[in-house]
C-alpha cells in the first residue's frame, strides 16, 4: 500500500478520535503517532492533512452540504464524515493532489472504512465538490 494511502487511513482515524472526544491539540496528535503509528514516515502527510482538514473544517463541512443535497454532514455517522472531509481537503486545498487521485482514494476509503452505502455517495458529492466548487483543475 502505498505511503499517502497509509497516511490518508492515519489522518482518518485520528479525525475520528476528534469527533468522539472533542479534543485536538499538538500534544494528542503527538501522543495518538506515538501510540498508534509504528511506520513513521507515514506522520508528515498524516500531520498535514489532519492540520489542513482541522484548519479549514467549517469551510470543508460547507463544501460537503452543499454537494450532499438533502444530507447534512452533522448527520452523518463520524466515520463517513471524516472520510468526505479528507478528500474534500485535497480536492481544495492541496495543489500537489491531483482531483481524481483525491476522489479515489476518498472512495477506497469509503469501501474499506464505511457504511455501505458510501463509496457511490462518496464518488458523487466528491465530483460534484471538484466539478461545481473547485474548478483548479480541467476536468478530464
Amino acid at each position: 500500500m502505498r505511503l499517502r494511502t497509509q497516511a490518508r487511513e492515519v489522518a482518518l482515524q485520528y479525525l475520528y478520535q476528534i469527533d468522539i472526544t472533542s479534543s485536538h491539540s499538538d500534544k494528542t496528535v503527538g501522543d495518538f503517532f506515538n501510540h498508534f503509528v509504528d511506520e513513521k514516515d507515514l506522520i508528515p502527510y498524516a500531520r498535514e492533512v489532519i492540520e489542513g482538514v482541522c484548519r479549514h473544517l467549517s469551510e470543508i463541512d460547507s463544501l460537503i452540504d452543499e454537494a450532499s443535497k438533502n444530507w447534512k454532514v452533522r448527520r452523518m455517522s463520524s466515520t463517513d464524515r471524516n472520510i468526505l472531509r479528507i478528500s474534500t481537503y485535497e480536492i481544495v486545498f492541496r495543489d500537489d493532489v491531483p482531483h481524481k487521485v483525491a476522489i479515489n482514494e476518498g472512495i477506497e476509503l469509503a469501501k474499506r472504512f464505511g457504511s455501505p452505502r458510501l463509496p457511490s455517495f462518496a464518488n458523487g458529492v466528491l465530483d460534484r465538490i471538484r466539478s461545481e466548487l473547485s474548478p483548479r483543475e480541467p476536468s478530464s
